[in-house]
C-alpha cells in the first residue's frame, strides 16, 4: 500500500497543476495530459509480461520490480528542474508508469495467497486502497507545494521540492521490500493453499500453460462482456481524473487548491466505498447485482457533476465529486471480484491484468478525446459524453451472465476436492 500510493500519486502529480506545468515548462495542456495518459498507454503492451512475472516468479519478484522501478523513475525526475527539461519529466513518468503495471496486479494475488476465502473481497479492496490514497494525495499536495507565480524560479523551486519529497519517501519502503517482502506466508491460510503449494513444488511453471490460460479467458463470453464494461467505467474515471483540474478552473477561476481538494474528496469517498462494498460482497456474494447497481449510479453521478459545475456552486461540486468517487472508485474491487467469479479457477493476476488492459486502452482513448472535446465544446458537453459512455456500460453489464463459478465450486465441494483449470495451475477447493 505504501509504495503503491507513491506510484499512483505520480499519475495525477502534474495533471492536478496543469496550469503551472504549462507556465513553467512552456508546453501545451495536451502535452501535460500525457504525464497521466502514459500510465494507461504503457499498460496494454506490458500487461502480458507483468502477468507472466507474477505467475512465474511470484509476489516477491513482482514487488521488487514494482518498488525499485518506482524509485528509479521518481529519482530521474529530480533532474527535470529546468524550463527546457520536460522530456526528463516524461522519461521519469514512463519508468514509473511501467512499474505500475506490475504493482496494480498484486492485490488480488496477495488476497488469494495470504487470506482465507471469507476475507478475499475485503482484502482485495484494502489492497487497492494504496493506489487510491496516492491519487487522493496527488490531487491535494501539488497545488500546495508548487505555488503559482509569474517568477519561473519560484515555480521551479516548488517542482524541486515535490520531486525530492517523492524520492526521499521511496527510499525507506524500497529498503523494506529488499529486506522483507515474502512470496507467501510461512503457513498456508487454507487447505486449498496448502495443496496448491505442494503441487507447485512438484511441477515447474510452463510458459505454454500461461498463454493457454489467457486463451481460455478470451473464450469466456461472460468475462469478455464484463471486460468491456469494466474498461468503460474505469476508463471514464481515469479520463475525468486527468482533466478534473481543468474542468474546475473553467468554472471557478483561481480555485487551484479547491480543484485539488475536490479531487481528494472524490478519491477518499471512493476508498470508503471500496471497503464498504468489499465487506458487503463478502457477506452477501451478490456480485452481479452490486456491480450493476454501482455502474448505474456512476452514470448518474456524472450528470450531478455536470450540473453542479454549470450552476457554479462549489458546495454542490464538492458533493458531486464525492458521489462520483463513491461509485466509480468503488466499482474497481467489485469488478475485480466479479471477474474472478466468472473466470474461476484461472489465475487472479492474469484475470486482473486482462481487465486492466482494457481499462488502460479505453482510458487513453477517452482521455485524449476528452481533452479535445473540452477544447472544442467545453466542460459540460465533454462530461456529457462520459455519462453516455457509462450508461452504455450499464447496459452492457446487464448482459453479463450471473455465473458465479467460485461460489458454486465451494457449494459443490464441502470437502477438499481437486479441480483442474486445464493449464497454468491446479486449484484445490476446501
Amino acid at each position: 500500500m505504501y509504495y503503491s500510493s507513491i506510484n499512483a500519486f505520480q499519475w495525477i502529480e502534474y495533471s492536478s497543476i496543469t496550469h503551472l506545468a504549462v507556465k513553467y515548462y512552456q508546453v501545451s495542456t495536451l502535452t501535460v495530459d500525457w504525464t497521466s495518459i502514459v500510465y494507461m498507454a504503457l499498460y496494454a503492451p506490458l500487461f502480458v509480461p507483468s502477468s507472466y512475472v507474477i505467475d512465474k516468479w511470484g509476489l516477491r519478484t513482482a514487488g521488487l520490480i514494482g518498488c525499485t522501478g518506482t524509485l528509479i523513475g521518481t529519482s530521474i525526475k529530480v533532474f527535470s528542474i529546468g524550463r527546457e527539461l520536460f522530456a526528463v519529466v516524461l522519461l521519469g513518468q514512463v519508468i514509473v508508469a511501467a512499474s505500475q503495471t506490475v504493482i496494480i496486479c498484486i492485490p488480488p494475488k496477495i488476497a488469494a495467497t495470504w487470506f482465507k476465502h471469507s476475507e478475499l473481497s475485503t482484502t482485495c479492496s484494502l489492497g487497492t486502497l494504496g493506489s487510491q490514497l496516492g491519487c487522493a494525495i496527488g490531487f491535494v499536495l501539488p497545488p500546495i507545494i508548487v505555488q503559482d507565480s509569474e517568477d519561473p524560479a519560484v515555480l521551479g523551486h516548488g517542482f524541486k521540492i515535490l520531486c525530492w519529497s517523492l524520492t526521499i519517501a521511496m527510499v525507506p519502503v524500497t529498503a523494506a521490500v529488499l529486506w522483507y517482502f515474502p512470496d507467501q506466508p510461512p503457513l498456508p491460510p487454507s487447505i486449498a493453499q496448502a495443496q496448491l503449494r505442494a503441487k507447485k513444488d512438484k511441477e515447474e511453471f510452463k510458459t505454454s500453460d500461461f498463454f493457454r490460460s489467457i486463451k481460455q479467458l478470451l473464450m469466456n463470453k461472460g468475462f469478455l462482456i464484463h471486460m468491456v464494461a469494466y474498461g468503460i467505467n474505469i476508463g471514464v474515471f481515469s479520463a475525468i481524473g486527468t482533466l478534473l483540474s481543468q474542468f474546475i478552473l473553467q468554472y471557478f477561476e483561481g480555485a487551484h487548491e479547491d480543484a485539488g481538494r475536490m479531487g481528494f474528496v472524490m478519491v477518499i469517498t471512493g476508498m470508503i466505498g471500496m471497503v464498504l462494498f468489499g465487506v458487503f460482497l463478502d457477506k452477501t456474494h451478490w456480485y452481479k447485482e452490486v456491480t450493476l447497481c454501482i455502474y448505474l449510479f456512476s452514470s448518474i453521478s456524472i450528470i450531478c457533476l455536470m450540473y453542479s459545475l454549470e450552476w457554479r456552486s462549489k458546495i454542490l461540486t464538492y458533493i458531486s465529486c464525492a458521489i462520483v468517487g463513491t461509485f466509480t472508485n468503488a466499482y474497481m474491487p467489485v469488478g475485480f471480484e466479479l471477474a474472478i467469479e466468472l473466470t474461476f479457477p484461472s489465475e487472479e493476476s492474469t484475470t486482473t491484468s486482462m481487465l486492466l488492459m482494457m481499462t488502460q486502452i479505453l482510458g487513453v482513448i477517452f482521455a485524449v478525446a476528452l481533452g479535445y472535446l473540452n477544447l472544442m465544446f467545453g466542460c459540460f458537453w465533454s462530461l456529457c459524453s462520459q455519462s453516455v459512455l457509462l450508461f452504455i456500460g450499464t447496459a452492457v453489464t446487464a448482459f453479463i451472465p450471473n455465473d458465479l463459478r467460485r461460489q458454486e465450486a465451494f457449494k459443490r465441494n464441502p470437502e477438499m476436492k481437486k479441480n483442474s483449470m486445464h493449464g497454468s495451475r491446479l486449484v484445490f477447493i476446501e
